[in-house]
């Protein structure tokens, strides 16, 4: 009963089969081997677009090297104010640019506004000597708050970042969700909308540790391989990391592992937002929810074994995953339900 994270949660049995099979055997090292040949394969046709794609181990890898790809070191990254870049990597977008300015933009729900971003990058000083430069823009997709931009909406951004001359990245740690959700294709929510490159994120949705960098325009990814083998992300035995995307890929499994984790997300969110008291803070748009709760359900939730996090004042994050059980749903809704009414 543990809703801390998506990470939390262990590997599907789908890609921990792949792994398995993927041992058996010698074959080429160093992402020479026919696995990952068919991960950019496969992704090319999920995207419609011929694309350069880098698996690398972790969300944070993925983000940084392909930020370093967009940014030089006196540019300035546009993210939103509570992006996972700006709040959770411990710097590394800035050690991996070798200097890029991270510059916060604020935003309900998780979202970069259109006028916001415009507005920032008219006074940004382009061309002056004496500050960073517009270089790059990062949207997170899902977003921290839970909710997702629509393919209209990352256009808008798009287009904004594009009069000003700047490429668009987008963090998909929880990509799955948001196209689970909106039940989009993957093409309209990236390139089509205006995006350059996506950290294609598996390791939150039931990979063991695997992420890709797609560059959806082959000329950005010039320096990439280098920059991947410089920070450690060029696996000698590449094909490990290879077999997980490509289980992730086959069939729809991606697809159906985040639309599982977005159903019991609306499950919970139903039942606890039907408390007395109750408040949810941010739309359930992917896997995540924030909610106000009286403090004696809170309480009394944790000391029967669940587990969650508290985020702000009485507001709670909690996280359903691939397999998330309806049963562990609905039991904590049952106690919650009873702790309101004691």
């Amino acid at each position: 009963m543990n809703f801390t994270s998506d990470n939390v949660t262990g590997a599907a049995p789908e890609i921990l089969e792949a792994l398995v099979a993927a041992s058996s055997g010698p074959t080429p090292s160093y992402g020479e081997d026919p696995l990952t040949a068919r991960v950019s394969e496969k992704l090319s046709a999920l995207f419609d677009h011929e694309v350069a794609a880098f698996p690398v181990a972790t969300g944070s890898a993925a983000n940084a090297l392909a930020l370093a790809a967009l940014a030089p070191p006196y540019g300035a990254v546009y993210c939103h104010e509570m992006s996972h870049v700006n709040t959770d990597e411990c710097g590394a977008p800035e050690m991996f640019t070798a200097g890029a300015k991270l510059v916060g933009l604020p935003g309900a729900g998780g979202k970069i506004e259109p006028a916001t971003l415009r507005a920032t990058l008219e006074k940004a000083g382009a061309g002056v000597v004496h500050h960073v430069q517009p270089a790059a823009v990062t949207l997170t997709q899902a977003t921290e708050s839970g909710t997702v931009y629509t393919p209209a909406e990352v256009a808008a951004l798009s287009e904004v970042a594009r009069s000003h001359g700047l490429p668009v990245h987008m963090d998909g740690a929880r990509f799955a969700n948001a196209v689970a959700r909106l039940g989009c294709s993957p093409a309209d929510l990236t390139w089509r909308a205006g995006v350059d490159v996506l950290s294609f994120g598996a390791t939150k949705n039931g990979a063991l540790a695997a992420e890709a960098v797609v560059f959806f325009k082959p000329e950005l990814a010039r320096s990439f391989a280098f920059r991947r083998k410089r920070a450690g992300h060029l696996f000698s035995k590449m094909r490990f990391l290879s077999a997980q995307l490509d289980a992730y890929l086959e069939g729809g499994l991606w697809l159906r592992l985040a639309a599982h984790a977005n159903a019991m997300a609306d499950r919970l969110a139903a039942g606890l937002a039907a408390l007395p008291g109750a408040d949810l803070r941010d739309p359930v748009e992917a896997n995540e929810i924030f909610i106000s709760l009286p403090e004696p359900v809170t309480a009394g939730l944790l000391e029967r074994g669940y587990r969650f996090y508290r985020w702000d004042g009485p507001v709670v994050r909690l996280v359903t995953a691939w397999n998330t059980s309806a049963e562990d749903v609905d039991r904590m809704i049952a106690d919650a339900r009873a702790l309101a009414k004691s």
